[in-house]
């Protein structure tokens, strides 16, 4: 099982929405950047990603699950963009980016390398310091 990271701004959707979607999940659409374009790709039903508030908060909040893997995004005219269905998984007490950064463990997280890549991979020892993070 592979571990990624999803950014959001929540006034936009939250991850209080992604709950109330409940079992059933929603589509995670409107990625326009080829390398998280590939990164969805890769993403396969049982998958995990760190949910991010992006701009208000810019904190992990929780984590969605991957439910049904790459089709094509019906908000992208181009035709060249696809998404994946997520459904949450569970909350986490908020680990922010400046609590991120300033761990030496996660200098190499793409989060802390290139913030703004909407679709990130985690590495497995990033998710467990981050999931520490959380629970400290």
């Amino acid at each position: 099982m592979a571990r990624w990271l999803v950014k959001s701004e929540p006034a936009k959707w939250s991850f209080a929405q992604q709950v109330e979607a409940g079992e059933a999940g929603t589509f995670w659409n409107g990625v326009r950047n080829h390398v998280a374009k590939q990164h969805l790709m890769a993403m396969r039903v049982g998958d995990q990603c760190f949910f991010y508030h992006s701009n208000e908060g810019k904190a992990v909040v929780g984590i969605v699950e991957v439910i049904k893997p790459y089709y094509p995004d019906h908000t992208d005219e181009t035709g060249k963009f696809g998404m994946v269905d997520v459904k949450a998984v569970r909350d986490l007490p908020p680990v922010t980016l400046e609590r991120i950064k300033r761990d030496p463990r996660l200098a190499e997280m793409v989060l802390v390398k290139n913030s703004r890549m909407s679709v990130q991979p985690v590495t497995e020892a990033e998710w467990d310091v981050v999931l520490e993070l959380a629970e400290a």
